[in-house]
């Protein structure tokens, strides 16, 4: 259907009337004739004013292309072929009708009922403009065969439906009255076609790859492998189809929140893969937000300051601009299904049928199904996750309801421990992967294995077990709460439910009797720390209050070396003190483990400041060290053996025969360090010189010296305990170890 305006008068030309003559039918067209002929122009105006079916100026009007009739003599410019209107130009053609009350006397009956299938049309394409072919062009008016030669005089472009259509120029085409809109000058693309072809299918590829990349990419960084790019994803096709089959009003809508969608599942696994490298499990939508910031600190401690701020904002960007992406490239896609519909629809055929066979024989690439439907179940997981956590909360605070020592009297509480300096100390990242690994274990166990030695030397002997964590990688408050309170604190809901609660948690126990003063030393805590009064701490040790002046090593904010000095001299080595329990939290072992400090005479660490020249002379950067796996395990490995080192030479320095050390890890590394499906497990050991302490645990099963055995049983880490309370105090009658 042609899209060319009337070159006679700026009004519309109306659609034929089978009750008048073929020439009143048609008026006639002004060409370059009319320039020398104003007769046959002025008889040809004439004739237009005096259909009845005139309109206003400017305005078209759609017509069917009528069949060619002879013309009366006077009208020989006439056009021979009916010119197609936009559906603007209808509109505005049954406005004028319905104000000129002649066109409206003269209309009739049948006229209007022949007329409203032409609105019909117009309409419809009105609705659907992105569903026209793009190379649909203006066929151009049909040189008039009696028309006289005139002076040249340049064609105007036709009007068409779509701007990025071009259209050839009629070589007849006369000027109509109104001058048209000035059309812009081609662009490089446009002069380029072939240019333009490859950015369009260049843009298509890319759409392409984007939303099948936002489907199939799986959320744990250890399982990207080809073979998972290379699945069929079943809510593609089912997206595709419904986009094909929604009228456009409702496909604009479902494009946007289909792209939306997708750049969400994006960030998503982005979370996932993170939390899965460092947690060993999905990132929890509601609570691990908290998490984010100690992320933060890690790049700014493993990169430095600028490096963290940059990775910040480029993360915080592409969060934003994921979500637009993903929108627009879907539209790409549903623009090239409509107009391509009967060819996209054989191919959703096919790659449905091809994923039905897929699933239904089970066939795989690389030990991964070819059938895919990881994001609906990725989402599926997530709701369900949502779910069981609400739940998770009420059936936790139920838990911590039941307390087996809750009304056990205090003086009833750690009797054979009275008169006892109790040291609980956690080494971060202590875990079972440094002993069990060949290349970590080796020179680890060497090092236990001296130790274990010169403790015994200095009177002391020493049980070792294995307890299992609920968390690995990351969140050591989540293990240190564990241990203490003998509640699987696995999340952070569940840690804010803890410290509300009054539950009696193993330094609480001490404080209660009234027979220990009740310290923590805690060197990582850089802020106000209120959940310390909920462990029954009388007074705590931060960063600040421990009087460090030397530099950070990475996350450490001081050296283990020093922060045990730091106790010595505020705490323990205080004369005609009261027995003590101290909870001690050791973090040269945090990740990135590099620099690590040395091990120095304590007669030369003062103030701390001389780690400042230490650091500079010995210390690596932990940028150079990442970037090999097997430097990461090396120098996670050395953090180890310095902490335990440190530890050990202060319990063999400072302690007495009413010393009763307890150390143990917080939990397991991250992947760097363990690989792929790390167990939870974490060492344990209690050292003391008063034997019967030991006698107290000896059915517990555990090995002598500081190195467990692989048969030594392994206890979840909530239920230390009750274990411990049972061994060293009374029992409330009914209750559970």
């Amino acid at each position: 259907m042609s899209h060319i305006r009337s070159p006679q008068l700026p009004g519309p030309t109306p659609a034929p009337d089978d009750d008048k003559a073929p020439e009143d039918a048609a008026p006639p067209k002004r060409d370059a004739v009319a320039v020398t002929e104003p007769a046959e122009a002025k008889a040809g105006a004439e004739a237009a004013r005096e259909e009845p079916e005139g309109g206003t100026p400017g305005a078209g009007a759609a017509i069917e292309e009528p069949e060619q009739r002879p013309s009366a003599p006077a009208r020989t410019g006439a056009k021979t072929q009916a010119e197609a209107e936009t559906p603007e130009a209808a509109t505005a053609k049954t406005q004028a009708e319905a104000e000129t009350p002649e066109a409206a006397t003269a209309e009739t009956e049948a006229e209007t009922e022949k007329s409203e299938p032409v609105m019909a049309e117009a309409q419809a394409e009105a609705e659907t403009p992105e569903e026209r072919e793009p190379g649909l062009k203006a066929r151009p008016e049909s040189p008039d065969p009696t028309a006289k030669p005139g002076p040249a005089t340049p064609a105007p472009e036709a009007d068409t439906s779509d701007p990025g259509t071009a259209t050839p120029e009629s070589p007849s085409a006369p000027e109509s009255g109104p001058e048209p809109a000035a059309s812009p000058s081609p662009g490089r693309l446009t002069r380029h076609p072939r240019a333009a072809r490859a950015v369009a299918w260049a843009g298509t590829g890319l759409a392409l790859v984007l939303v099948l990349f936002a489907l199939v990419v799986p959320n744990d960084i250890t399982e990207l492998d080809l073979g998972r790019f290379l699945r069929i994803p079943a809510e593609g096709i089912l997206v595709a189809g419904l986009l094909l089959v929604l009228p456009a009003k409702a496909r604009r809508v479902a494009v946007v929140v289909v792209g939306v969608v997708l750049g969400l599942l994006v960030i998503v696994k982005v979370l996932d893969m993170g939390s899965y490298w460092t947690l060993d499990r999905p990132f929890d939508l509601v609570l691990d937000w908290i998490l984010l910031d100690d992320a933060q600190s890690f790049m700014k401690d493993s990169l430095g300051g600028a490096a963290a701020q940059a990775a910040t904002v480029g993360v915080i960007a592409l969060a934003l601009a994921l979500p637009v992406l993903m929108t627009l490239a879907v539209v790409r896609l549903s623009r090239l299904m409509v107009r391509n519909r009967h060819t996209a629809s054989r191919t959703l055929l096919v790659l449905g049928t091809a994923w039905i066979t897929c699933s239904t024989l089970t066939l795989e690439i690389s030990d991964v199904p070819v059938a895919s439907h990881s994001a609906a179940t990725l989402v599926e997981n997530r709701i369900e996750a949502v779910s069981e956590g609400l739940k998770d909360g009420e059936a936790f605070r139920k838990q911590a309801a039941v307390d087996a020592f809750a009304d056990v009297p205090p003086d009833q509480l750690l009797t054979g421990l009275r008169g006892k300096d109790v040291l609980i100390t956690f080494i971060e990242s202590y875990g079972r992967s440094a002993i069990d690994d060949p290349r970590m274990g080796e020179p680890l166990g060497e090092t236990l294995t001296q130790k274990t030695r010169e403790l015994k030397d200095a009177g002391y002997a020493s049980r070792s077990g294995w307890l299992r964590s609920p968390i690995t990688g990351a969140g050591s408050w989540l293990g240190h709460s564990t241990f203490l309170s003998g509640l699987w604190i696995k999340n952070q809901s569940r840690y804010n439910n803890l410290v509300a609660s009054d539950r009696l948690t193993l330094t609480e126990a001490f404080r209660r009797t009234g027979a220990w003063r009740t310290v923590g030393i805690v060197p990582g805590t850089q802020k106000t720390w209120p959940e310390g009064k909920y462990f029954g701490l009388d007074h705590i040790y931060d960063s600040d209050q421990l009087g460090y002046q030397g530099p950070k090593f990475s996350w450490s904010t001081m050296p283990d070396q020093y922060t045990l000095k730091a106790f010595q001299e505020l705490e323990h080595g205080r004369k005609d003190r009261e027995p003590m329990m101290a909870e001690i939290i050791l973090t040269s072992s945090h990740n990135p483990w590099a620099p690590i400090p040395s091990t120095i005479p304590e007669e030369e660490i003062g103030d701390g400041s001389v780690y400042h020249s230490l650091q500079k002379a010995e210390g690596k950067d932990p940028t150079e060290v990442w970037k090999d796996p097997l430097a990461v395990r090396d120098e996670y490995r050395k953090s180890i053996q310095y902490s335990v080192t440190s530890l050990v030479d202060f319990v063999a320095k400072y302690g007495s025969e009413d010393t009763v050390l307890v150390f143990l890890g917080d939990h397991q590394p991250n992947k760097t360090v363990t690989g792929d499906n790390p167990s939870h497990d974490v060492p344990v050991s209690i050292v003391a010189q008063d034997p019967e302490v030991l006698e107290k645990i000896s059915d517990w099963g555990w090995t002598d010296g500081l190195k467990p055995a692989d048969s030594t049983p392994t206890w979840r880490m909530d239920k230390f305990r009750d274990r411990f309370m049972t061994a060293f105090g009374p029992r409330q009658a009914g209750g559970t170890s």
